[in-house]
């Protein structure tokens, strides 16, 4: 039983994270729309709105809860919600926290999306593509701690997250440079 558990947990952490990753291009496309002419405009950001509402509702929202129900007992199954504080536990403990940070994460999607729907555009194209990104470092940050588990040194850890961020920022960078040229 254990073994399926894990296995729908990790399936419905698949389709959460591609609706945690399409979900900003979305917005990006809406921001971008607004540099259209009329009707063009309009009619892309209707249609935007649209496939943001049927991917956040429809696949994103629901696979972040059925992620949280069954992880959450695929970890009580495992005897790893019990020994959190231990040495052996540590790791899931750590992998906790930053599942806590990839829901606010997922938060804080939902209120940019409210924002977007309701006309409002707070940030650049340039600000969600970097933002896009804090979704591929709870990603690598969860699976190697998943992983690696306690043979993880925390050092080495941190300093191959930190280079991930900045290969990362250096990547959007680059991008943009080429958008510009073009």
């Amino acid at each position: 039983m254990y073994l399926y558990l894990k296995a729908i947990h990790i399936i419905f952490v698949v389709t959460w994270f591609a609706g945690l990753f399409y979900f900003p291009r979305l917005f990006i496309y809406n921001i971008e729309a607004g540099e259209k002419p009329e009707p063009v405009r309009s009619a892309l950001r209707e249609q935007f709105n649209l496939m943001m509402k049927r991917l956040w509702y429809g696949i994103t929202w629901p696979s972040a809860i059925l992620t949280l129900i069954f992880g959450t007992w695929v970890m009580f199954s495992s005897g790893y919600a019990y020994i959190l504080f231990e040495e052996g536990g540590r790791w899931m403990l750590i992998k906790v926290i930053f599942v806590i940070g990839l829901y606010l994460y997922h938060l804080s999607l939902h209120k940019i999306f409210k924002q977007q729907i309701n006309g409002v555009f707070k940030y650049t194209s340039q600000q969600i593509r970097i933002w896009n990104e804090v979704a591929t470092i709870f990603l690598v940050t969860i699976v190697m701690l998943v992983v690696v588990k306690q043979n993880l040194s925390a050092l080495w850890g941190l300093i191959g997250l930190l280079l991930f961020i900045v290969l990362l920022m250096s990547a959007i960078k680059i991008y943009k440079l080429i958008r510009t040229k073009k």
